[in-house]
């Protein structure tokens, strides 16, 4: 049964938030497909990944890139069920669902308020889905995470 983990971020950028999921990822020996349309925000995900833990830069690399199949974490415009990388799962940066992520074992739909009404909608599809375990984190003040409605 595939899981979709709602962040909804009212504090931090994804950009600030992507990184310490992702670490966690690598820690438990995973690997990891982010996808955003925007080449802008990739770029900016990308400058993360090498910034925001300075004591541990987070591998990783663009799809189409000679060395993608490698790289533990994959930046990539569009979502490919069967990542070069082979993730098992996807972090949808842009906020943007698509059903695709489904076929993944979890989803991490990263999403802020000018993505609330999508993400609202995206959380009722889901809800009537049996196959589909469903999780709202969402970030207080100090910037730890909880779970919660």
């Amino acid at each position: 049964m595939p899981r979709v983990d709602f962040y909804r971020l009212t504090r931090d950028p994804v950009e600030r938030v992507l990184p310490a999921i992702a670490a966690r990822i690598l820690a438990a020996g995973d690997r990891l497909l982010v996808v955003a349309a925007s080449a802008l925000q990739r770029q900016a995900i990308d400058e993360a990944l090498w910034t925001v833990q300075p004591a541990s830069f987070l591998p990783h690399g663009a799809a189409g890139s000679p060395d993608e199949e490698i790289e533990p974490i994959l930046l990539s415009g569009t979502l490919d069920p069967a990542p070069a990388n082979r993730a098992r799962l996807v972090a949808l940066a842009d906020g943007e669902w698509r059903d695709e992520a489904l076929r993944f074992e979890r989803t991490f739909l990263l999403f802020d308020n000018s993505r609330i009404d999508d993400a609202r909608a995206t959380w009722r599809k889901l809800s009537a889905a049996e196959d589909t375990e469903i999780h709202f984190w969402k970030q207080d003040d100090r910037g730890r995470w909880a779970e919660g409605p």
